[in-house]
């Protein structure tokens, strides 16, 4: 039995649809029942003895522990996961045949919320909610409304809700995009869609935080850091939220609406995290977002994902489809049940609905695409015109920006992007998992190519099959020449060293030589070490996750100088 984690959840989230604190405890099977059965005696006793009679409990079993979960007020997070802790702390007490003393606690703990309350933010969210419209709050500001309907304050200087000039504020369309791959092309073509609509679209994604093609800020803003922060931004009629799993599981949801929401895909990626040990428990994450989405919005889901076809019978909201796969009994059964598909069929994207059916445009048209040989691009431009559909946009819109975004670093950078210097075929993208690689390796081999190059590396946090299985997707591209590359900004409590040895050592059981494998210290050296292995005619896969900058610039450099 151990404690494992304690966090604010910010917003809905996986166990409840209420702000307030989760703990993340490891038990084995014999002893689960008891501690989640003392947990539950002692929180409530606490909970209690503060004053926060009427907040709720959840529980969420795993087989290796639980996440036990306490609503709270939104001003007072940080007391909420103090009141977790050290209900947890009695629970521990009381399976150890201890009689916990809590009045001494709960004096210091409500002296903790006293200092952490905000009356004026209570009262400021109350009046937004009687208004209909958003309200988001952090350490260190507050909100309501949405982008260029929202007003702004410091938390310690809120005014009055009658002080407020309420005819200013109003909401803006919003929409949330999530799955193991994909994301952030779908968020890309979705804001390239707006954009040829002539509506300023504001987007979060793993690479930054960008408005109308301005990027504001570079890293990875696929939280509700993001999220707020771009909600917030005065220019912004449309929001385009990548929304990682990651962010979900450790804070929630940015907002309590939206307008539309999507699920690219669900598939092996980051298991073992915050109780998520297994596919199934990873849709139920992902479709997390689909609570934020109400009768009049829609959720996007992938039609050819069993899980997600599975999932889709706890949304509320209508759901709409995509797939690439028109004859499957799968989506017969939901096309018969009434619901609307986006749909790849004999090369043409056509939008479904009952006997109805409109041919939008060729698959082969839209130049990510690489003229119909990268599906998983088809797949991602479905969804982009689902999600548009969704909010309205003119279709004669959303298809010429599917015709005018290209696979390069300018429209969608790190993704599929495509050079050619020397005579030698270079292919930069993401792809990080399994799945990932398959797409890519979908389209690798319909580029013809004399040898065939590929990065492989990992993070550290994934465990030892997961590697295992990632050497076995690259090795299905039967390539002339593995680089091993080591990730040290991305350690994540390994050793160096120790992932491109695992990932070497997979290849070598798979039957890779010594003149297949090569090793690099970074990926900026990797590619380098490519780059020089090189000749015409061969391609290069280079799947670059941290130094992409840096490899772009080299490879820009290579193309101005011939």
């Amino acid at each position: 039995m151990k404690l494992l984690d304690s966090r604010r959840l910010t917003g809905p989230n996986l166990l409840q649809e209420r702000e307030g604190a989760v703990l993340d405890v490891a038990l084995d099977e014999k002893e689960a029942d008891a501690a989640v059965a003392a947990w539950r005696e002692q929180v409530r006793r606490l909970l209690d003895a503060v004053g926060w009679r009427e907040e709720s409990l959840a529980v969420r079993r795993f087989p290796s522990g639980a996440s036990l979960s306490i609503s709270a007020p939104i001003d007072a997070l940080y007391s909420a996961t103090e009141v977790n802790e050290r209900a947890w702390e009695a629970a521990e007490e009381a399976l150890r045949g201890e009689v916990p003393d809590l009045e001494e606690i709960a004096v210091r703990l409500r002296a903790e919320i006293e200092r952490e309350r905000n009356p004026a933010l209570l009262a400021l969210r109350a009046a937004a909610e009687r208004r209909g419209v958003a309200f988001l709050a952090d350490d260190r500001q507050a909100s309501i409304g949405l982008g260029k309907g929202a007003l702004t304050w410091p938390v310690e200087d809120l005014p009055r809700p009658e002080e407020v000039a309420w005819e200013r504020v109003h909401d803006v369309p919003v929409v949330l995009v999530t799955g193991t791959n994909g994301k952030s092309t779908t968020v890309r073509l979705l804001a390239a869609m707006a954009r040829a609509a002539g509506v300023m679209a504001g987007t979060t994604s793993t690479d930054l935080i960008e408005v109308g093609g301005e990027v504001l800020e570079r890293g990875d803003f696929s939280g509700p850091v993001g999220a707020r922060a771009l909600l917030r931004d005065p220019r912004v009629e449309m929001a385009i939220l990548e929304t990682a799993r990651g962010g979900m599981l450790r804070r929630g949801l940015a907002v309590r609406r939206a307008d539309a929401a999507a699920v690219t895909n669900v598939a092996a990626d980051h298991l073992g995290e915050h109780g998520v040990d297994d596919l199934e428990a990873l849709a139920e994450t992902k479709l997390v977002v689909a609570r934020a989405v109400g009768p009049e919005g829609r959720v996007v889901l992938n039609a050819d994902d069993p899980l997600l076809v599975a999932g889709a019978a706890g949304i509320a909201a209508p759901v709409v489809w995509f797939s690439l796969d028109p004859e499957s009994a799968e989506l017969r059964n939901l096309l018969e049940r009434g619901d609307p598909a986006w749909v790849l069929h004999q090369g043409e994207i056509e939008q479904w609905h009952g006997g109805w059916k409109q041919v939008v445009a060729r698959a082969e048209e839209i130049p990510i695409t690489f003229g119909g040989a990268a599906r998983h691009n088809i797949a991602n431009a479905l969804a982009a015109l689902a999600l548009g559909a969704a909010v309205r946009l003119p279709q004669e819109a959303m298809v010429r920006a599917l015709r005018q975004v290209r696979s390069d670093p300018d429209d969608n950078p790190g993704r599929g992007n495509l050079f050619e210097i020397g005579g030698v075929r270079i292919l930069l993208d993401y792809a990080h998992n399994p799945h990932g690689i398959a797409a890519l390796l979908g389209l690798a081999v319909n580029l013809p190519a004399r040898r065939r190059l590929i990065l492989l590396g990992q993070a550290g946090d994934r465990d030892d099959e997961a590697l295992r299985e990632l050497a076995q997707a690259v090795w299905k591209l039967h390539p002339d020449r593995v680089i091993v590359k080591e990730l040290p900004e991305l350690l994540r409590g390994r050793q160096p060293g120790e992932v491109p040895a695992i990932l070497e050592d997979e290849l070598r059981r798979l039957g890779a030589g010594d003149e297949q494998i090569g090793r690099a210290g970074n990926e900026l050296e990797a590619v380098r070490q490519a780059l020089a292995w090189a000749k015409k005619g061969d391609l290069l896969l280079l799947l670059v996750h941290t130094q992409r900058e840096e490899v772009l610039a080299l490879l820009r450099r290579l193309q101005e100088a011939g």
